[in-house]
């Protein structure tokens, strides 16, 4: 059994990573962390765990008794608690679902964490792994096709709309019910965190590529999911991309093109990442993207890296059906 221990123990991420890892057949949840909370049941703050554990927040993590370290910290905790830390084995692996080590600077050897990107270089004895963001996860798996063929224009507009849970478990002014409920807004336009990582990856497959990605973020009325419509200009066949799509997600566990258009609730609850192709005119291409911002968007990624680091079946433990009623 895989032994796993997890710090920050106390945000929508950790709970949805425990509700996946109680049922992973090969894991066993050995410790998570919260300083504020040690000594409280899991099941008092994740009440979606009733039933099904007794375990209690711990003050302390035994670095020696865990095979996995998973880091579900605000931004900026993960670098500072494993800098804290230097007897931390090398051997012991480490996923980190911040943003804390995303950017390839030369500074720290975790791989991005994109399996649909770089799983050929997480089996091959990776140890320490860079969880994506959720909006980048959507955005790049919609946008990875056209840049590996070279097809990336030089503007790409994107939208996209996340749930409350996208914010964190903090409560603020924009997630209070009464605000969220039945209203939609504008935030952090053409400036959002994830569009570093994002360009990262492009110019990666694409290195000619050095237009903008002018990208909307949306707040949405709806508690989880993101939904992306990516518009662009590209005059290659639709029948040609819809090729270069399925071939370039053809051998991967989690990512479908759909012949049909797709709905949020599609994916809601599942590690599924849905893509669909639509021409207008000419060489105007929409690529429509949806995804669960916790699961596909963070803990889902997360297990599957896991899966992937000890030789396991991509799919284990995250065989999820989507809540589509």
């Amino acid at each position: 059994m895989i032994k796993a221990g997890i710090i920050g123990g106390a945000g929508y991420t950790a709970g949805e990573l425990l509700r996946l890892l109680f049922n992973h057949p090969d894991v066993e949840v050995v410790s998570v962390m919260s300083t504020s909370l040690a000594g409280s049941r899991l099941d008092e703050v994740h009440k979606g765990l009733v039933g099904e554990t007794d375990m209690k927040f711990d003050s302390e993590l035994d670095l020696n008794a865990i095979d996995v370290l998973f880091c579900c910290t605000p931004h900026g905790a993960s670098k500072t608690y494993i800098e804290a830390h230097p007897e931390i084995s090398p051997e012991l692996r480490i996923i980190d679902l911040a943003a804390d080590y995303r950017l390839d600077d030369g500074t720290h050897d975790f791989v991005y964490g994109l399996p649909e990107l770089n799983r050929k270089a997480t089996v091959r004895g990776a140890k320490h792994i860079a969880n994506p963001g959720c909006f980048a996860t959507a955005i790049q798996l919609a946008l990875l096709p056209l840049a590996k063929h070279q097809l990336l224009p030089d503007n790409v507009n994107v939208n996209a709309i996340t749930g409350s849970t996208g914010a964190g478990v903090k409560p603020g002014a924009t997630t209070h019910y009464s605000w969220r409920n039945d209203n939609v807004s504008v935030y952090k336009p053409f400036t959002h965190q994830h569009l570093a990582e994002i360009n990262q990856t492009l110019k990666r497959l694409q290195p000619t590529f050095s237009g903008d990605i002018d990208f909307i973020p949306m707040r949405g009325p709806f508690s989880r999911g993101i939904f992306a419509s990516i518009t662009l200009k590209c005059d290659t066949p639709i029948e040609e991309l819809l090729r270069i799509y399925r071939d370039t997600y053809d051998d991967h566990s989690f990512t479908f093109v759909s012949e049909s258009p797709i709905d949020l609730k599609d994916v809601v609850n599942t590690n599924k990442c849905l893509i669909h192709l639509d021409r207008h005119g000419k060489d105007k291409l929409l690529v429509t993207v949806a995804i669960d911002n916790l699961l596909k968007g963070a803990t889902g990624t997360a297990v599957h890296n896991m899966n992937l680091l000890f030789g396991l079946s991509e799919k284990t433990g995250l065989n999820l059906k989507a809540s589509a009623f």
